[in-house]
């Protein structure tokens, strides 16, 4: 609806009356696929009398008559479906349409009901057989396969991630522990070529599990939690002894 809440009332000043009709569903079904074909059927209209009501009755172009899809079958939709007309009842009932702006405009207002229903016939019948027989249908079967199913997903054993961690893991696991005052002849000899390091670089310098090689280094290093050498290990201030050239550059 527009922000100004505005009604278009050219149809109220038109005076036009429409008919307000209840159809079957598969009848609008139908309908709906004729989109931009233009007429989907006619209405006959035929007066008995001056008193007489009239009988009005619409019949379904011939090629909407084709239904798909239920039960895997093709049935044939009927063509005639008389009116059933009703009284309006002293409501005052009124039709309103919105386009693509939000624009509310009024159509008119309704001057007589009714209800299209399909004439009985073989075609009807099978019609409606075929609609009772699928919406009795459970929403989920049990079905026996004979062969198994290649095509849907397939659980993955192990992932890549997975195995990455047990490799490394039984890298971990196969290096051997040296000597703590050998490690510690190794970390210093590193220590006085670079001031810091990360830990696997430690490890692959002295082929150390990392456990026990983070349990040296907390007796010798300091571990950087922040700063421009954020994770890197470096010596006490007591056990530092760098080469001439770097320590120049501090």
């Amino acid at each position: 609806m527009s922000e100004k809440g505005e009604v278009d009332l050219t149809g109220a000043k038109q005076n036009t009356g429409v008919w307000l009709v209840k159809v079957p569903k598969y009848l609008s079904q139908q309908w709906a696929k004729a989109t931009g074909r233009g007429e989907v059927g006619k209405i006959r209209i035929c007066k008995k009398g001056n008193q007489g009501k009239p009988e009005v009755s619409f019949t379904l172009n011939e090629e909407l008559t084709t239904i798909e899809g239920i039960e895997d079958k093709t049935v044939s939709a009927p063509r005639e479906h008389p009116f059933t007309m009703q009284s309006v009842g002293g409501q005052m009932l009124a039709v309103f349409t919105e386009n693509s702006s939000d624009k509310i405009a009024l159509e008119g207002v309704v001057v007589q009901r009714a209800e299209c229903r399909p004439a009985v016939s073989e075609s009807y019948m099978k019609l409606k057989r075929l609609q009772i027989e699928e919406s009795s249908k459970p929403a989920r079967l049990s079905l026996q396969l004979s062969k198994p199913v290649t095509t849907n997903y397939k659980p993955v054993a192990n992932h890549e991630y997975n195995r990455e961690y047990e490799r490394k893991k039984k890298e971990d696991g196969k290096r051997a522990r040296s000597d703590k005052q050998q490690v510690l002849d190794i970390l210093f000899s590193a220590f006085e070529k670079h001031q810091y390091y990360n830990i696997k670089d430690l490890v692959d310098i002295t082929k150390q599990p990392v456990t026990y090689l983070k349990e040296i280094l907390r007796d010798i290093g300091i571990y950087n939690v922040k700063g421009t050498h954020k994770n890197t290990w470096e010596l006490r201030p007591e056990y530092r002894h760098y080469q001439a050239e770097e320590k120049t550059d501090e």
